[in-house]
């Protein structure tokens, strides 16, 4: 039987031990609790940063990149600054406010491109009702040019008519920019006529040189006429302008391997990099073209040649400085949009600069029959039988000589003779007449070109101014060798 003291002291060790175990326990939880305190502490620590850094990435989205997405519509070259933590590019945070700027550039470009078609509308409407006013009063000027022949009255009319012109050309220039037809059907043309024809809708036309090097009779089929007139203005326009009044802007035009080219070059500043970027992207009218993006006040000029190559197939650089120190614009028209027009039945208007191909080719034509400058040996003629020269007396004045051809009055000047008219210039070649036999019928003078006209008139005068002398030992010597032996044959 176990004793009492034996059970108390069981028991008390027991007690210990079951304390010493809740103390443990006891202290183990406190430190629990404690660790516990600390992370929530941490974590609300984390999650205030977390709101405060939320809470700042949409403010900078309102403020900062929402505007700057905005605005980068407009003007693609402005950048969108980024989140202003770092690390938020990537995490749900940044790819949500990222979602955000896409949705809100999608609806503001649908916005802007309906707003947009709105105002090209009602700009159309007005522009086709102010170009249907100034063709009325371009008919009307015209009709007067022809009424009155006073000069003063004349030359106020054609400057009337120039202005209203000009006028005739922004407003459709305007409206092609908002996608109207260019409003006139014009017939099958020369190349250098649709070309003169631009540039004299410019106040500074004067100031144009016109270099035609194609070959006559090139045309352009006749619904590419008035587009290749707009699209010319509108380069020399913007040659003119940036451009010093006491310099010219050099056009010149050339035959290519795909169709002819029309190269404007100018002496003007020139563009930077930037400018030429945004110049040829305008010009090439591969993408949509908005008036919100012309400027105010709008700078239609590019913009209108952008939408007529892009209907009408053309080819419009900009991107080469020119030899001047200025730009270098270059319309290329395809052979698809040319033809052909016979020079002789349908010339070019008076006008226009005459192709160098053309002067090339009839002096080429020239040069075969042209005789040498001083013959070695005269050329042989046929012998006509003439009466013998028999001296007049002193009182009875000599008949003049017979008139002479011009092509024997070149003859006679390739030998050394020169008309009393022609001393202060250059030599003409010519040769002198046969002289009909006796009795032969005189065969009619057949119609003569102005030139031979004028040399015949040339040779009678020297003819009569040769018989009159009273001397005929006062001619030169290859004067009266040559008559010697037109009387002798």
């Amino acid at each position: 039987m176990i004793e009492l003291p034996e059970l108390v002291a069981g028991g008390l060790a027991a007690g210990t031990l079951s304390a010493l175990v809740l103390g443990g326990g006891l202290l183990r939880s406190r430190r629990q609790k404690a660790l516990l305190r600390a992370e929530v502490a941490e974590l609300r620590t984390q999650l205030d940063g977390s709101e405060g850094a939320f809470t700042s990435e949409v403010e900078h989205l309102a403020a900062r990149r929402i505007p700057a997405a905005a605005a980068q519509l407009a003007h693609p070259h402005l950048k969108v600054p980024g989140p202003v933590r770092p690390n938020t590019p990537g995490t749900p945070t940044g790819i949500a406010m990222e979602y955000v700027l896409t949705a809100l550039r999608e609806e503001l470009t649908a916005q802007r491109v309906r707003i947009d078609a709105a105002a090209q509308a009602g700009l159309r409407g007005a522009t086709r009702e102010i170009q249907a006013a100034l063709y009325r009063l371009q008919d009307a000027l015209r009709g007067l040019q022809q009424r009155y022949d006073e000069p003063e009255l004349a030359q106020t009319l054609f400057a009337l008519d120039h202005e209203n012109e000009q006028s005739l050309r922004r407003a459709q220039v305007a409206a092609v920019v908002c996608g109207a037809w260019v409003g006139l059907a014009r017939e099958e043309s020369h190349v250098v006529d649709a070309v003169t024809g631009g540039q004299a809708r410019l106040a500074g036309y004067h100031r144009v040189k016109v270099h035609n090097h194609l070959e006559p009779g090139t045309a352009l089929v006749s619904h590419a006429v008035e587009p290749v007139a707009i699209i010319v203005a509108e380069l020399l326009d913007n040659a003119l302008r940036h451009s010093a009044p006491d310099t010219d802007v050099v056009v010149n035009l050339e035959h290519v391997h795909h169709g002819v080219c029309v190269t404007v070059d100018d002496a003007g500043l020139g563009m930077t990099q930037d400018e030429r970027a945004r110049a040829q992207r305008l010009v090439a009218g591969s993408d949509p073209i908005l008036l919100t993006d012309l400027g105010d006040p709008p700078r239609m000029g590019l913009a209108a040649i952008g939408q007529l190559t892009r209907q009408f197939d053309l080819g419009v650089d900009v991107s080469s400085p020119s030899p001047y120190g200025g730009v270098r614009a270059v319309l290329r028209v395809d052979t698809h949009l040319l033809g052909r027009i016979d020079p002789e039945e349908r010339p070019p208007s008076v006008s226009a600069p005459r192709s160098t191909r053309e002067r090339r080719e009839r002096t080429a034509r020239r040069e075969p029959v042209l005789e040498p400058a001083v013959p070695t040996t005269p050329p042989a003629e046929p012998a006509v039988p003439v009466a013998p020269v028999v001296p007049a007396p002193a009182s009875v004045v000599p008949a003049p000589e017979p008139v002479a051809s011009a092509h024997e009055a070149e003859h006679e000047r390739a030998l050394g003779h020169q008309e009393p008219g022609d001393l202060g210039g250059l030599p003409r070649r010519r040769r002198r007449s046969r002289t009909p036999a006796a009795g032969a019928p005189e065969q009619q003078p057949a119609v003569r070109r102005p030139e031979e006209a004028a040399a015949a008139l040339a040779a009678l005068q020297y003819g009569t101014a040769a018989a009159r002398t009273p001397k005929r030992a006062s001619a030169p010597e290859s004067q009266r060798t040559e008559d010697e032996g037109g009387a002798t044959g």
